[in-house]
C-alpha cells in the first residue's frame, strides 16, 4: 500500500515534533523544516503528498511560500497544502484559499480535526486525478465489462500480474481499452492508493516533452514532472511509441537506476512509480527500423499482454451496451433507450473498426438523435452507414460566423478528420497538413483537442 509522504513547516520545535510522532501513528511518512528554506530544500528533494505550513515564521513566510509555489504550477497547486496559524485573520485565510490552500486550521491545533482534515486533503487531490484521467472517456471504474472467455481471461492475467511490480505493455488496437486495462491493473494493486497519471505520449511533443515527464528546475521554481506526480502509484505511457529518443533514453535511466534528474536540476529524484506501456503498433518492428530502443522494449516488454478487438469478442455486445447507456443517462442526463433484440444482433455482426470506442461513440449519438423508447435495427443501420462515410470538414459551417470563429471551427473538424484518419497519430497528421508537428501541437491544445480522443 502507498504510504503518503507529508511535509511539515512550523518554526516550532514542539509542533514539529509533536505533528511528526502524530501522522507517524498515523502510518504516513513525514519530514520536517523549521523555515521556508529548508521546507523549499526538502520539496525541490522530494515532492511531497501534503504540506502543512505555518503562517507566521522568520524569514519568509507561508503565504509567501504558497503564492511562490502557486505560481511555479500555474495557479493549480498539486500537492495539497494545509495551513497552520496562531494568529489567523479572515483576510489572511482569504489569501491563503485563493492562493490555492485546501484548508486552513488555528493554533492550539485540535489533533482529530487535523487527522480529519490531512486525510480528506489526501482523499480530495487522488480523487481529483482520477476524475482528470477517467473524464476523457466514459469507462467502468472496476472490471472490465464482458463475460466473454476472450475478456475474463484477459481480467484474470491482469489481476495475478498487479500482485507484482513487473513492468507490463498492454498491445492493441486504437480503441480497444487499453487504458481501461492499465487502470484496473493499478487498482487490483498494492498501489491501488496511490497515483494514477495516465500520459498521452502523443501529447509531450511540445518544445521539451522530457520536461513534462521528468520535471524541470530554473533557479528557485520547480515543475514537478508527471513521473514525479506518479510517486506511490502507477504512470501509464499510451502510445509509448511515439516517444522520442532522446525521452527514450532517459526514460531507460530512470528505469534502470530508480532515480532521475530533472531537467536543469542537479540533484537526482527517487523513482517510485510503476510505469506501464501502451501501444498500438509492433514496437519489435519498430526497434528492428531503428524507431525505438532495443534496450527500452526489453525493459517495457516483461509481461506484454494483448488487448482484443471488440470482433473478437461481440458476445459482450449486448454488455456494452447496456453498460454505456446506463453510463450516458447517470453522467449526461440522456434519455433512456433501449437496443431491441434485431439490433443487437445488427450490431454483433458489425466489424467495429474503431472498437469499444466506436461503440461508445454510437450509443452516445443515438440517444441524442432518437426520439423512440427502443432503437431498432433500421436506426441503427442508418446510423452505421452515416460513420462509414468521409464527411468535409467544412460541412456545417456556419456562414454567419465572423471570420475568426469560421475559421476555428474549420480548423477543428478539419484537424479532428485528419487524427481519426490515422488513428491519433500527431506526426502523421502533422505530415499531412504539411505543419511542423510542434506547431500542430500548440494548435490543438488551443483548440481543445485531444489526439488521444481520435484514435
Amino acid at each position: 500500500m502507498a504510504t503518503a509522504y507529508i511535509l511539515v513547516v512550523d518554526d516550532e520545535p514542539d509542533i514539529r515534533t509533536l505533528l511528526k510522532e502524530i501522522l507517524e501513528d498515523e502510518g504516513y511518512e513525514v519530514d520536517t523544516a523549521e523555515n521556508g528554506e529548508e521546507a523549499r530544500r526538502l520539496r525541490r528533494n522530494r515532492r511531497p503528498d501534503l504540506v502543512l505550513l505555518d503562517i507566521w515564521m522568520p524569514g519568509i513566510d507561508g503565504i509567501s511560500l504558497l503564492k511562490e509555489w502557486s505560481e511555479e504550477e500555474e495557479g493549480r497547486l498539486s500537492t495539497p497544502v494545509i495551513m497552520i496559524s496562531g494568529h489567523g485573520t479572515v483576510e489572511t485565510a482569504v489569501e491563503a484559499t485563493r492562493l490555492g490552500a485546501y484548508d486552513f486550521i488555528e493554533k492550539p491545533l485540535s489533533l482529530a480535526k487535523l487527522l480529519v482534515t490531512v486525510q480528506r486533503a489526501l482523499e480530495t487531490y487522488n480523487l481529483y486525478r482520477e476524475n482528470t484521467g477517467l473524464k476523457r472517456q466514459a469507462q467502468p471504474v472496476g472490471e472490465p465489462v464482458g463475460r466473454s472467455e476472450a475478456v475474463r481471461r484477459l481480467v484474470d492475467q491482469v489481476r495475478r500480474i498487479a500482485q507484482h511490480e513487473t513492468a507490463v505493455l498492454f498491445i492493441g488496437e486504437p480503441g480497444v481499452g487499453k487504458s481501461l486495462y492499465a487502470r484496473y491493473l493499478h487498482n487490483a494493486s498494492p498501489r491501488r492508493d496511490g497515483p494514477f497519471v495516465d500520459v498521452g505520449v502523443a501529447s509531450l511533443l511540445g518544445d521539451n516533452p522530457a520536461a513534462e515527464l521528468f520535471g524541470s528546475e530554473e533557479e528557485e521554481r520547480i515543475h514537478f514532472g508527471l513521473l514525479e506526480q506518479g510517486n506511490g502509484g502507477s504512470l501509464l505511457l499510451d502510445d509509448v511509441a511515439d516517444m522520442d529518443g532522446a525521452t527514450q533514453a532517459r526514460l531507460l535511466g530512470a528505469l534502470e537506476n530508480g532515480r532521475y534528474q530533472r531537467i536543469g536540476g542537479s540533484e537526482s529524484v527517487k523513482a517510485d512509480v510503476r510505469v506501464i506501456a501502451a501501444t498500438r503498433y509492433d514496437l519489435e518492428q519498430r526497434v528492428a527500423e531503428g524507431r525505438f530502443r532495443n534496450d527500452l522494449f526489453y525493459h517495457l516488454n516483461v509481461v506484454p499482454l494483448h488487448v482484443p478487438p471488440l470482433r473478437e469478442h461481440t458476445e459482450d455486445i449486448p454488455e456494452l451496451l447496456n453498460f454505456y447507456v446506463d453510463y450516458f443517462v447517470s453522467q449526461d442526463h440522456l434519455p433512456y433507450r433501449s437496443f431491441s433484440v434485431a439490433a443487437q444482433n445488427r450490431l454483433r455482426h458489425y466489424a467495429w473498426p474503431g472498437n469499444v470506442r466506436e461503440l461508445k461513440n454510437l450509443v452516445q449519438r443515438l440517444l441524442i438523435i432518437g426520439t423512440a423508447p427502443e432503437i431498432g435495427a433500421d436506426e441503427v443501420d442508418a446510423a452505421l452507414g452515416a460513420s462509414q462515410l468521409t464527411i468535409s470538414p467544412a460541412v456545417g459551417i456556419a456562414f454567419d460566423l465572423p471570420l475568426r470563429q469560421a475559421r476555428e471551427q474549420f480548423e477543428r473538424s478539419y484537424f479532428e478528420h485528419l487524427l481519426r484518419e490515422y488513428g491519433g497519430n500527431v506526426n502523421q497528421t502533422a505530415q499531412h497538413a504539411g505543419v511542423e508537428r510542434t506547431h500542430l501541437y500548440r494548435k490543438l491544445r488551443s483548440l481543445g483537442i485531444d489526439p488521444r480522443q481520435m484514435d
